[in-house]
């Protein structure tokens, strides 16, 4: 018998082509921040209202941390310079030393000095210790803050029982108040949240402050008394000792944390009928 040939099974190479071209790879640069620097006259204004004829800052010997190279670099005014900083002035040049002073408290640098500018609004140590940038639209906005406050605090005051405006200007006026009369009480309430919105509101939201009002009125009172050590308060009727005061602690803001507990809710609650 013939033999069969068997045919081994051919494996088909895949074609592998030449080419010449080449993937490119596109790596966007960074886009440079943008220079927000304003050329504008810029005020500057001396802090904590500080107002003398004359009052000068330090021109030179000046130093400012620079981040990106991490290191410390000189700062003078030069009248001859175009650079605040010592080391890009020219090599063999010679500085002109100039002063910055204040004139009743108010120094103004016209925008052709963005030389000073640029010193007084970003390099210079004594920014915002000594004196600071006038900004009229941040102040715009402040005052539009403080105002909004004084309407909020003048609307409470106004809606405040008298009870409560008693307490509060007990805070303010201590033991005046017991001579004056609701609308005297009531005059000097807005007064004083015209004159201090921020305190006024928080005391009119400080439930302490009318526990304490209703102790010392209960003391002026004769229902309870206080001892002369400050350490303990009695009903005033038969020396019931109702409390002992802690120590380093002021003897009516202490009672009015004891008015808070369950024992001193009942003590309170007949004090409060006791005064109407």
């Amino acid at each position: 018998m013939a033999k069969k040939q068997t045919k081994k099974a051919q494996v088909e190479k895949p074609e592998v082509k030449a080419t010449n071209e080449i993937t490119q790879v596109v790596i966007e640069k960074p886009k440079p921040k943008k220079d927000t620097w304003e050329i504008k006259d810029r005020v500057y204004i001396l802090k904590h209202g500080l107002s003398p004829l004359s009052y000068a800052i330090k021109s030179s010997n000046i130093f400012w941390f620079d981040e990106e190279k991490g290191y410390e670099r000189e700062l003078k005014y030069t009248r001859n310079q175009k650079t605040p900083f010592v080391d890009e002035f020219p090599e063999g040049s010679q500085s002109k030393l100039e002063h910055i002073v204040f004139e009743d408290g108010v120094l103004v640098v016209k925008k052709e000095k963005q030389t000073l500018q640029k010193l007084m609004s970003l390099y210079h140590p004594s920014l915002n210790k000594k004196y600071e940038e006038f900004d009229a639209v941040k102040k715009a906005v402040d005052e539009v803050d403080v105002l909004e406050l004084e309407i909020e605090a003048l609307m409470a005051a106004k809606e405040m029982d008298i009870d409560m405006a008693e307490a509060v200007m007990r805070v303010e006026l201590g033991s005046k108040v017991s001579t004056m009369s609701s609308k005297e009480l009531k005059r000097d309430l807005l007064l004083f949240a015209k004159r201090n919105p921020s305190m006024f509101l928080e005391l009119a939201d400080d439930d302490n402050v009318h526990l304490r009002n209703i102790g010392i009125r209960a003391n002026e009172m004769g229902i309870i008394k206080l001892s002369q050590d400050n350490r303990t308060f009695k009903w005033a009727s038969n020396d019931r000792k109702l409390m002992t005061v802690p120590f380093d602690e002021h003897p009516y803001s202490a009672l009015a944390m004891w008015f808070k507990t369950d024992e001193g809710m009942e003590v309170f609650s007949s004090i409060e009928k006791r005064l109407k």
